[in-house]
């Protein structure tokens, strides 16, 4: 609670004061809504200028890179996953029963037909070969005593002195005891073969894979185990895929020869190893599995290769590249398509500068680089090669028209 004032001019001096500070106060809210008017106008006008621009960007012809279709002759290769088998992968098994007793390779050893590779030891093949000799012996004795009884009754005979009955008897046995000797022999043949089956030998010219047995380890020619495999790999074989429109491209040839002879025209084919590089020896595709595999909708293809240096092993993965000759195609780059519900579309670029999206048809063999268009462009066409996916129709462009040699930089 305040205290009156009891001199008047206190009084009158209190209310100048707050007539001065409601002046003040006035003035001071007049200066900030100017203010604020200012503001006000100058963002109006700031955007009004940055409306200016953007339509002015707007309207503004963007420029785009662009190619002008022509007719090419080139080469595009096509790559195919392949897996490499020898020649010949021969599993190598005993022929009898008995211990390993030597090993004579390692895996991965390059081996000649012929050359020792295990040893089987087992006696009972070598006593078998004992007692062959001791019975070829036996039979050569009996032969002999044999011939000795012909030559003594035979005089005899003839001098009628011992009946025609005892010569007989004797030639019987002469005969019996040759008869002997053949089956000694015979024997001892069969003998040296199973012998000669306790040293197992390879049989081709090839490399050895995996040896899953070890010294000491009883082998049979029941045992699940090869003892090892060998791979011919003079020649090697590169099995890959066609799909079936592939397949049936290949196969509806004009020229009505048999299948053997469209597969003798193929051009040669190459092999990219597991490191990229390219084989040094070009391969010929010799089979053409006329069969579709239900569960891939594909077919199996034998390529051969020479292997004489042994570079390409059996199992390895490598890449199968096979070139397409063309003539008087058009070639686009991938790149300057886009794809729409299994539909490739091109932004074609017409003579005012607006373009206009159109579906395009392409060779499904491709190298992954560039499309080779059956249908929906032509000869003089004017595609673009960047912005395909923006640009839409009745867009005005501006082309920069790219030359070939830079947009066919690395097509042969």
């Amino acid at each position: 609670m305040s205290l009156p004032l009891t001199n008047p001019n206190e009084a009158h001096d209190s209310f100048m004061t707050l007539k001065n500070r409601h002046r003040l106060m006035k003035t001071t809210m007049q200066i900030g809504l100017l203010f604020l008017t200012g503001l006000t106008l100058a963002s109006c006008g700031d955007n009004k200028e940055k409306a200016a621009a953007a339509a002015a960007a707007a309207n503004q012809v963007k420029e785009y890179k662009a190619l002008d279709i022509q007719l090419r002759s080139a080469t595009l290769n096509t790559d195919f996953p392949a897996s490499i088998q020898g020649q010949q992968n021969i599993d190598v098994r005993p022929r009898i029963e008995g211990y390993i007793e030597k090993i004579y390779v390692d895996e991965g050893a390059v081996v000649k037909a012929g050359q020792p590779l295990f040893k089987i030891n087992d006696p009972q093949y070598e006593q078998a070969v004992r007692t062959a000799d001791a019975g070829i012996k036996t039979a050569q004795a009996q032969l002999s005593t044999a011939k000795l009884a012909v030559v003594k009754v035979k005089p005899l005979v003839d001098k009628e002195i011992v009946s025609k009955y005892e010569l007989e008897s004797a030639q019987y046995s002469y005969d019996s005891a040759v008869a002997a000797l053949a089956s000694a022999k015979a024997a001892m043949a069969n003998a040296k073969v199973n012998l000669s089956y306790t040293l197992v030998t390879s049989p081709v010219n090839g490399v050895v894979g995996s040896i899953p047995f070890r010294l000491g380890s009883l082998v049979s020619s029941t045992t699940t185990d090869a003892l090892t495999t060998v791979s011919s790999i003079g020649n090697v074989y590169a099995y890959f895929a066609f799909n079936e429109k592939l397949l049936l491209s290949f196969t509806k040839d004009s020229t009505g020869t048999s299948f053997a002879g469209k597969i003798a025209k193929l051009p040669k084919v190459s092999l990219i190893l597991a490191d990229g590089t390219l084989y040094a020896e070009q391969g010929k595709i010799e089979t053409v599995n006329g069969l579709i595999n239900t569960a891939t909708g594909s077919a199996n293809i034998r390529a051969r290769f020479a292997n004489p240096k042994g570079i390409v092993r059996s199992g390895s993965s490598t890449t199968v590249r096979i070139p397409n000759v063309l003539k008087n195609a058009i070639i686009i780059p991938q790149s300057a398509s886009y794809e729409l519900q299994d539909k490739h579309f091109v932004v074609v670029v017409a003579k005012d500068g607006t373009t206009k999206n159109v579906a395009i048809t392409v060779d499904e063999d491709t190298d992954g680089t560039y499309y080779v268009v059956e249908s929906g462009l032509k000869a003089g066409d004017q595609i673009l090669l960047e912005g395909v996916t923006s640009v839409k129709d009745g867009t005005k462009v501006k082309a920069n028209v790219q030359q070939p040699a830079t947009v066919y930089a690395d097509l042969k």
